[in-house]
């Protein structure tokens, strides 16, 4: 029997990551995201024709595995479906949603407790097959706590309200020579405002050791634990994995917060990527 070749995508709001596997072979490339609420159906199509197609180097596509932030909701499972006949005829496309596969990346055949903290932020409780309970994501304007969007939102309020001191305000003008009308127009006219507020996360990595920072990195991921984390009455008993670049970033901060709410950490990825190649290969 001949191995399908496999192509596997994890996508969020800002990019997406893709491993097509052929053999043991591993050939990975990313793109921009695909999230269904900031592009349409020929946008989408336009993007893996123009982005993953070349990629592949004319290799047939078997099997497709697609993660994507907005794909529990069914219509949106059903748009990627479809674009996914048309860019890839004859191949089989399961699509499922992004906490799936961080839990499938982060847990594999194991109970955990799954927790993506990147450009957004969810979730859940995995018992070793399927997702059993996940905490509501609300998305950047009413939750996301702890997300990158979340603390970005925090570094423009304490930059707008002038809570910075004159040594934090004076460099992050010299990082970002904006002003206070361009940022809200960013926020609130321009779109992508969530990957817009992330951005200013690249201010808390450069400042770290300030007290300021460093009470809206430790504030901002103790709302997502208090929030979240500690709503699963199994958080006690399993470990607290955790994906996205704000955990991996702030790992030490998250560590600790596990151990200050009496938590296991578990597993800490940048992506869920690395997990998802051998959960599939496994499988």
């Amino acid at each position: 029997m001949i191995p399908s070749i496999k192509l596997i995508a994890d996508s969020g709001s800002t990019k997406t990551e893709w491993c097509l596997i052929k053999n043991k072979a591993k050939t990975l490339f990313t793109t921009q995201g695909l999230s269904p609420y900031f592009v349409n159906e020929a946008q989408a199509e336009q993007i893996l024709s123009n982005e993953v197609i070349p990629m592949l180097k004319r290799n047939k596509i078997d099997e497709i595995f697609f993660y994507g932030t907005g794909c529990k909701n069914p219509a949106n499972i059903q748009m990627f479906k479809k674009v996914f006949k048309k860019v890839f005829p004859g191949a089989k496309a399961t699509v499922d949603n992004d906490l799936s596969g961080a839990a499938k990346g982060l847990c594999g055949d194991e109970k955990g407790i799954a927790c993506i903290l990147g450009t957004g932020s969810n979730s859940c409780f995995y018992n070793g097959k399927k997702i059993v309970r996940n905490s509501p994501g609300l998305g950047f304007i009413l939750g996301d706590e702890g997300s990158g969007a979340y603390l970005g939102k925090k570094v423009i309020q304490h930059y707008l309200y002038r809570i910075f001191d004159n040594e934090l305000r004076e460099k992050f003008d010299a990082a970002f020579q904006t002003s206070d009308n361009e940022i809200l127009e960013s926020v609130y006219k321009k779109p992508l405002p969530n990957r817009y507020l992330a951005s200013f996360v690249a201010f808390l990595v450069k400042n770290r050791g300030h007290y300021m920072i460093e009470n809206i990195i430790e504030d901002g991921l103790n709302d997502f634990f208090f929030t979240h984390v500690i709503s699963y009455k199994e958080s006690p008993k399993l470990p607290i994995h955790f994906t996205g670049g704000i955990a991996y970033g702030f790992r030490e901060v998250v560590e600790q917060l596990c151990l200050n709410y009496d938590l296991q950490p578990g597993n800490f990825l940048r992506t869920p990527m690395e997990g998802l190649i051998k959960y599939h290969q496994k499988k």
